[in-house]
């Protein structure tokens, strides 16, 4: 009997976790031996990165989507539905539309999603960019903009940490290059007591807000956002005015990892070098859907997919497997329109910041074409 492959979501981690197998278990799925299904939720795939440049008008959203099957090796299943249920004990998986699947090995891919309702008034007062509709709604109110506050304030845990950074940098170079800088006040709120959670990152943030006159506040975290008044409210018990919100919503794993029981608030108990979910060996967890304390990011999933891959392959061909996740991240920072940072860490090395300069900032961009190779295990 065919051993059976499970990948549920099929975002950066799914996909190259996907692809990935099939390259290396060829023979043996063309032989029958081995088969690979992929259940992801939407026909589709974002380069969600590129959801911030599709803001300030520097890629438009058909560069940042692609069909799904486009991506994903011919050898793999691609079911477009929804996962009703994750039942590890007896290896099974239930779909919205009644399909079922049994695993030998299962890859958790599902991701995270906003929840600003947990936050009254933020859905109703607050423009964010996680998805295309909002990034387009952003630019859009963007480009009326005239003038006034600009509050980005930062709800936990969330994306891409360094997302609020770049935002924060971009808005001052596009208000810059619309003449209306004189006119506009950026004032940035982080829920800590510095303005990341890295503390390098934060220092060298702190640096560059202070170059561009850019106003701070820390343990500022969102109770509430009056929309009508047009002020957001913390814990802390203060409070700040605003002309145009940009809020970054506190994040939720998959609903799907709660009702079945796996983690609490959608995420999923992960081992941090053998990415497996709890003692399930057979179950194996990428990208945003870990409990793993680093960064949710794309890199992050990118190297998981790289590791989890290679232990399933040689459980499958060898029975056991040496390879373990080291923690390693990597991340540019875009620091303007035409300048970026990079910093990359793992579990044994903290990040360091570089300069910025315009060759990252090239480099980021060069990468916002790769991404496409890199999803589909080619990089």
């Amino acid at each position: 009997m065919a051993k059976k492959i499970v990948i549920v979501g099929g975002g950066t981690g799914g996909t190259i976790v996907a692809n990935l197998l099939a390259r290396n278990l060829r023979s043996q799925i063309s032989g029958g031996k081995i088969v690979i299904d992929m259940i992801t939720d939407k026909p589709y795939h974002i380069y969600q990165p590129g959801l911030l440049y599709v803001v300030f008008d520097r890629m438009q959203p058909e560069d940042i989507v692609r069909n799904q099957r486009g991506l994903v090796d011919p050898l793999v299943n691609v079911l477009i539905d929804s996962v009703l249920n994750i039942d590890r004990d007896n290896k099974k998986i239930t779909t919205e539309t009644g399909h079922n699947f049994n695993y030998d090995y299962l890859v958790i891919a599902t991701g995270s999603r906003t929840v600003p309702e947990l936050i009254p008034g933020l859905a109703e007062g607050a423009h964010t960019f996680y998805t295309l509709d909002e990034a387009k709604k952003l630019r859009d109110s963007l480009a009326r903009f005239e003038g006034g506050k600009v509050v980005i304030s930062v709800g936990v845990p969330h994306k891409c940490p360094v997302a609020p950074l770049e935002m924060t940098f971009m808005l001052y170079d596009y208000f810059r290059q619309k003449g209306i800088l004189n006119k506009t006040e950026i004032y940035y709120t982080y829920p800590i007591n510095r303005v990341h959670a890295l503390e390098p990152v934060s220092n060298w943030a702190v640096q560059e807000f202070e170059r561009k006159s850019i106003k701070y506040e820390t343990f500022f975290n969102m109770e509430r956002v009056d929309p009508d008044k047009k002020v957001v409210y913390s814990m802390e018990d203060t409070q700040v005015d605003y002309d145009l919100l940009i809020a970054i919503p506190p994040h939720k794993g998959s609903q799907v990892i709660e009702t079945s029981g796996i983690g609490k608030d959608g995420w999923v108990p992960t081992d941090k070098v053998n990415l497996n979910n709890d003692k399930y060996e057979d179950v194996f967890v990428v990208g945003d859907t870990t409990n793993i304390p680093i960064s949710k990011a794309g890199s992050t999933a990118h190297f998981e997919s790289e590791v989890i891959a290679e232990i399933i392959t040689s459980r499958i061909s060898t029975g056991f497997s040496l390879r373990q996740y080291n923690g390693k991240v990597l991340c540019f920072i875009e620091s303007g329109f035409d300048a970026a940072s990079y910093i990359w860490f793992d579990y044994n090395t903290p990040p360091k910041p570089t300069a910025p300069s315009k060759m990252l900032h090239w480099m980021k961009l060069t990468y916002n074409q790769l991404y496409w190779s890199t999803v589909k295990g080619s990089l």
